[in-house]
């Protein structure tokens, strides 16, 4: 045999040595899958399910003060960080144009008062009788132009004409002798003749009008009166009607709305702090106009904090008012604060492309020198699972073809068995056992078919 073949020979032993050990090895590992072990042990203990969101520290009341109309600044009381109390003026405008106005608006609706309260009083004897004599002498007005002249009043007005007459002829015979003297305007003639004339103008005018009579304008005009003094006089009877009371009672609102305005803008000059707190920013200056942008002061009540976080849709299902939290801050590192779920919002919000909903946190009091603006990590519990069965989630796996979660366990004699396991709630890398497993059993992480297959990871 050639020494070509011999080594031919050796090397096809050597392969048929190597493909049966190859065989061999998957059997065993077929029956013990894996010589490389990673255990954990079956352990009862307690599983807290918590919800995990970051917000910031807020005070438990915030408000900014404005001046509702724009105004020199009078007076600011407080500088930032000041503590103040409920009801402490914090600063004021220049109010004397505003005093004047409630003033005036006062002074309109006592009137529209009074005017109303005349109106529902009962009538007074002494406005009935001066109604009485304005109607009366209307009345005479009337008949007294509808009648004339009266002979005597035409007698008297021919009787002044005539003397009139008689005096102007007099007059011009004293002026005649004396007319060509270059002085005659300066002597008495000449004023006396100016006087009769223009008496004697004067009576004819009055004998032309009286022997006229009055005018059908005239008559209708001293009729009006006549009506108007009547509805007086009726008035005064009578009383007011409905549609008066009516004005007189819409006059008296309209006076007390301008009234209340007129108050509400000079409150409104003066800010106060509606509950104790400190004061976290100032923005106007003695003399200065008030900004109509930026609140003039803002107030926060550090008495409580809370912590607004927003919650992914998955996980608010689980949270209700009054769950427990705790709470720590970027600020103190190493501390753990503690709270309680205060308020669940009713409605989602987008954060980031996903929807949440915002969840308060009231913090617990705290020796821990909180601020506001302070960055917070909240865990909320959720539930608390005592006495329970536990494993790790890597020691578990799933069956490809069915779906079955199962986990490899030691026997007794050092071997592996496959075990069917029902697992219940699962959180921060730990899983409840419902069925399947006992305290104290010890779990394998194996390799099968050459790859490690791990369980499945839990999150929240």
């Amino acid at each position: 045999m050639s020494r070509r073949r011999r080594i031919w020979i050796v090397l096809a032993a050597i392969a048929l040595l190597a493909a049966g050990g190859l065989f061999v090895w998957r059997q065993v590992s077929a029956r013990n899958p894996s010589t490389e072990e990673r255990t954990a042990v079956v352990e009862r203990g307690t599983l807290e399910v918590t919800v995990s969101a970051s917000g910031r520290v807020e005070p438990a009341r915030q408000v900014d003060l404005t001046f509702s109309a724009p105004g020199r600044v009078a007076e600011v009381t407080v500088q930032i960080g000041d503590e103040v109390r409920a009801g402490q003026v914090l600063a004021r405008l220049d109010t004397g144009d505003l005093e004047l106005s409630l003033r005036q608006a006062e002074a309109a609706l006592k009137s529209a008062q009074a005017q109303l309260a005349q109106l529902r009083s009962q009538p007074r004897p002494e406005a009935i009788k001066a109604a009485e004599a304005a109607y009366r002498s209307a009345l005479a007005q009337y008949q007294r132009l509808k009648n004339s002249p009266s002979p005597e009043e035409k007698a008297v007005a021919e009787a002044n004409l005539k003397r009139a007459e008689v005096m102007l002829n007099r007059a011009r015979a004293a002026y005649e002798p004396v007319s060509w003297r270059p002085d005659v305007r300066a002597l008495p003639q000449s004023l006396n003749l100016e006087t009769a004339t223009l008496d004697y103008e004067v009576a004819l005018a009055n004998y032309q009008l009286t022997t006229k009579g009055a005018s059908p304008e005239d008559l209708a005009a001293a009729w009006s009166n006549v009506e108007s003094a009547r509805a007086q006089l009726e008035r005064a009877m009578s009383g007011p009607t409905e549609e008066e009371l009516a004005v007189a009672e819409a006059a008296v609102e309209q006076a007390r709305a301008a009234y209340e305005a007129a108050r509400r803008n000079l409150e409104k000059a003066t800010l106060t702090a509606p509950f104790d707190g400190v004061v976290a920013a100032v923005n106007v200056v003695v003399g200065e106009t008030a900004p109509a942008g930026l609140p003039a002061v803002s107030l926060v009540d550090l008495s409580g904090f809370r912590i607004t976080v927003n919650v992914d849709e998955m996980d608010v299902g689980r949270l209700r008012v009054g769950l427990p939290a705790e709470v720590t801050l970027d600020a103190f590192l190493g501390e753990t604060l503690t709270g309680r779920v205060e308020r669940i919002g009713p409605a989602a919000t987008l954060v980031e492309g996903t929807v949440a909903f915002p969840v308060v946190i009231a913090l617990d009091p705290t020796d821990v020198p909180v601020r506001a603006g302070m960055s917070a990590n909240v865990a909320i519990r959720v539930e608390e699972l005592t006495d329970q069965l536990l494993i790790p989630n890597w020691v578990v796996r799933i069956d490809q073809t069915t779906g079955q979660t199962y986990v490899y366990r030691k026997t007794a004699g050092g071997n592996l068995e496959r075990v069917d396991v029902r697992l219940g709630v699962r959180y921060e890398g730990y899983s409840q056992v419902l069925s399947g497993l006992n305290e104290g059993d010890i779990l394998v992480l194996v390799r099968e078919n050459n790859s490690v297959r791990f369980g499945f990871s839990f999150g929240q």
